[in-house]
């Protein structure tokens, strides 16, 4: 049976930091330990590990606005997190892993609160028909984790205007997130605070596990093995150049002529792009194939690159000014 309990709290905000401790904490849970670990993120979509960043947020709005793009080592779905939403995650090994057993210590915290819950079959939680927690679930071997979020008082305007992407030309072979009509806990508990939540889950952690739980601070040199290991949930190659080919394509009308551009992206970058266009002028639009393919598959990239190309004639000039403005209209 279980020996240990063991509750920890991350008191920083920055998302790449937060995963890396939950990585660290994953491979460092004893055989006989369960770990509940609590944690927030400012301002940041995260998604699953198998998911197309671009088909799942406005990537670049995200960024201008101050926000952080994530993506976790589970698979799932992409979520909100700001300073009103709590995530949790219980560690343990595969023996002792039980999501039912796990979701009742959110289950009876809750109550404690006042309020009944309920799971759906999407590995929700629900509050009067609407869902204010997302599970999501990883194993490497023996080591297991199971986390999700706990909407407290989510800015929903923000999570909708970076969620909400509509793709119709995107064909990706990643996965989708489903949308859901969500609540905030607030609504119904108008003065329930985080720290009212984090002292009701550590209660119900020990209440559902029957022995006492154990506060766990770390050492310094544990927080120098996390910030390493930040770095690479940080690194571009793991949120956006993972091997999730998908085809992407755009259409715009200008007064010399409509073009659509159709992108072929491989690991972040642009694999193949073929431009097609009516303008009378065709040198410029022949060309752009080749300062597109290779770019990395960003707005921002593109107008650099397209900002290279040069021409002594006035009207192609003009033809790639509006295109420039095209560009960074479109948002990824």
């Amino acid at each position: 049976m279980l020996e240990t309990l063991t509750y920890i709290e991350s008191h920083g905000t920055d998302p790449y930091r937060n995963l890396a401790l939950e990585e660290f904490l994953l491979f460092g849970c004893k055989e006989k330990e369960c770990i509940l670990y609590l944690w927030q993120n400012e301002k940041t979509v995260v998604i699953g590990k198998n998911q197309n960043a671009w088909k799942e947020c406005r990537t670049e709005q995200l960024e201008r606005d101050g926000g952080h793009l994530a993506r976790r080592l589970s698979g799932g779905g992409a979520v909100y997190h700001d300073l009103g939403n709590l995530n949790f995650t219980f560690l343990v090994s595969g023996e002792y892993y039980d999501v039912k057993r796990q979701l009742s210590v959110i289950a009876g915290a809750l109550e404690h609160l006042g309020l009944h819950i309920e799971a759906s079959g999407r590995n929700d939680l629900l509050i009067d028909g609407k869902k204010f927690s997302g599970n999501a679930f990883y194993r490497h071997g023996d080591h297991c984790y199971h986390h999700g979020t706990i909407m407290l008082d989510v800015d929903k305007e923000k999570l909708g205007s970076y969620l909400t992407v509509s793709r119709e030309k995107l064909k990706s072979k990643g996965v989708d997130s489903v949308r859901s009509r969500v609540a905030n806990l607030r609504t119904y508990l108008p003065d329930l605070t985080i720290d009212d939540l984090k002292y009701a889950l550590r209660q119900a952690f020990g209440e559902v596990y029957g022995f006492p739980v154990q506060e766990r601070k770390l050492e310094d040199r544990e927080k120098k093995e996390i910030e390493s290991r930040a770095e690479y949930f940080r690194s571009w190659e793991w949120l956006y150049g993972r091997k999730i080919p998908f085809q992407h394509e755009i259409t715009r009308k200008f007064p010399w002529g409509e073009v659509t551009i159709r992108f072929q992206v491989e690991n972040g970058k642009i694999k193949d792009a073929a431009v097609y266009s009516d303008a009378l002028k065709t040198g410029m639009i022949e060309a752009l194939p080749n300062y597109l393919n290779g770019v990395r598959f960003s707005s921002r990239s593109i107008c650099i690159e397209l900002g290279l190309y040069w021409s002594e004639d006035p009207e192609e000039e003009k033809m790639l000014k509006d295109l420039i403005e095209w560009m960074k209209e479109e948002e990824w």
